[in-house]
């Protein structure tokens, strides 16, 4: 049974809150501890941070929604045929309102000098780092991200239950290695949230970046869905869009069901940690 549109939604909403809320809190924790800075080690605290609450994230809310917390991934499933584009709309503007909350709820805690600890957590281009250079660092980051979900989540033939941890090692990889650079988003939400709050509060976001966590990741997902599509899926393994499609349930979680029993032929989602493989992000 396909699940309502306004449960999935409020999922979306829930999991980029979430994200927002312990990933780019991480890294005013990190700002905070650090007295203004985060070295490499402190980089990579963050990475585990946002891997984690990723991970949990698909776990919990990928059989509602499919977890996909992240509007660049929403945008490349919607590319490559796994999902309505008529949904698309409402679940970005989850996404993008989650990012918002997870931000408010920073600066519930810290309190109005969230904006000095790393201006609640807003990503920005490191020292020397051009527009195109955070575009191409983002699109490459984004690339990983959805290649992973295209194999561990989407793909029929991937083992059940391993999606959570694996897609959350491709955002700490990810961060890892672009996060000097750009600080490693490969989300719009992710960026869009901590943009418009630190703003609120007093802050100052460079607003004039944002296009970077828009246009590298949207790019970056795309390629990524298309790429594996076109080499790493035969034929014969890619199911119809219909189910998954329309409850925002990945592919590889589709049962057929008993054959002979009613609704055999239209596949339910996997419950248990089969069923915990969804299409996230950051």
């Amino acid at each position: 049974m396909e699940v309502p549109l306004l449960r999935r939604v409020l999922a979306e909403f829930l999991g980029t809150a979430m994200l927002v809320l312990f990933g780019a809190g991480s890294v005013v924790a990190a700002f905070a501890i650090g007295g203004g800075s985060v070295d490499y080690a402190g980089l990579g605290i963050i990475a585990l941070a946002f891997a984690l609450v990723v991970a949990l994230a698909i776990y919990t809310l990928g059989t509602t929604s499919g977890a996909h917390i992240n509007p660049a991934v929403t945008i490349a499933l919607a590319a490559v045929g796994r999902f309505r584009w008529a949904e698309v709309a409402p679940y970005v503007a989850a996404q993008l309102a989650g990012g918002v909350a997870g931000a408010l709820l920073i600066v519930a805690y810290v309190g109005d000098r969230a904006t000095d600890f790393g201006g609640v957590g807003v990503t920005t281009l490191g020292g020397g780092v051009s527009v195109l250079e955070g575009m191409v660092a983002e699109a490459l980051g984004t690339f990983l991200l959805m290649f992973t979900i295209m194999a561990v989540a989407v793909d029929g033939r991937a083992p059940a239950g391993w999606a959570g941890f694996l897609i959350g090692l491709a955002v700490a990889a990810e961060i890892m290695v672009i996060g000097p650079f750009t600080g490693g988003s490969v989300n719009p939400a992710r960026s869009f949230g901590p943009y418009v709050v630190n703003d609120l509060f007093g802050g100052s976001s460079p607003w004039v970046d944002f296009w970077v966590y828009v246009v590298g990741p949207v790019v970056g997902a795309g390629v990524a869905a298309f790429s594996y599509e076109l080499l790493a899926r035969p034929v014969a393994a890619v199911p119809p869009i219909g189910p998954s499609a329309e409850s925002g349930t990945p592919a590889a979680e589709m049962d057929t069901g008993t054959p002979g029993s009613p609704g055999s032929e239209v596949p339910t989602p996997r419950r248990g940690a089969a069923g915990a493989r969804s299409r996230s992000k950051t």
